[in-house]
């Protein structure tokens, strides 16, 4: 399976779906039942099921993300979002001190609540990946470009099961 590279100009925004472009290419590259992990402010138009540790967001559930992957006992997902602060300043400003870098502790529990072939959808500042040790096949990178000296926004798009074969 080859790995698809996009690049996508777009301004940057507080919150990653402000962008249109983001939010369509996100919401296009996703599928069935999906959690958006850290959601934000921003309805996706998907079957979303909403966790955000900010009780100021609209969310269906307000828990630390870790603990939202080890608690889900409900139908597993077609894909889930992962969207967290980008940074430690991020962090801080947007979750009231509380801090989100637990990725790998989230990408080792987060197999257990995904459908076989199921998607896994990364934003950062820098690529982050489940990886082949998971048994994940990074399917497309993209590149978000801001412009001028702004950090650019990396999205991927992993996929999990017997059809992964690189990362």
């Amino acid at each position: 399976m080859k790995t698809k590279l996009t690049l996508i100009y777009t301004n940057l925004r507080r919150y990653t779906f402000d962008s249109p472009k983001i939010k369509q290419w996100v919401e296009s590259r996703s599928s069935g039942k999906v959690l958006n992990l850290f959601s934000g402010k921003n309805k996706l138009n998907l079957n979303e099921i909403r966790n955000d540790i900010d009780k100021t967001m609209v969310a269906d559930y307000h828990k630390e993300a870790l603990d939202f992957v080890k608690e889900w006992k409900g139908e597993k997902f077609n894909t889930i979002i992962l969207d967290p602060p980008y940074s430690y300043r991020k962090s801080m400003e947007k979750y009231n001190g509380n801090i989100n870098s637990k990725f790998k502790l989230i990408a080792d529990e987060i197999p257990k609540i995904l459908v076989n072939n199921g998607k896994v959808i990364t934003f950062g500042y820098h690529s982050s990946f489940m990886g082949k040790v998971r048994n994940f096949s990074l399917i497309e990178l993209c590149v978000f470009a801001h412009g001028g000296a702004r950090h650019c926004t990396i999205g991927t798009v992993e996929q999990n099961g017997s059809t992964a074969t690189n990362s």
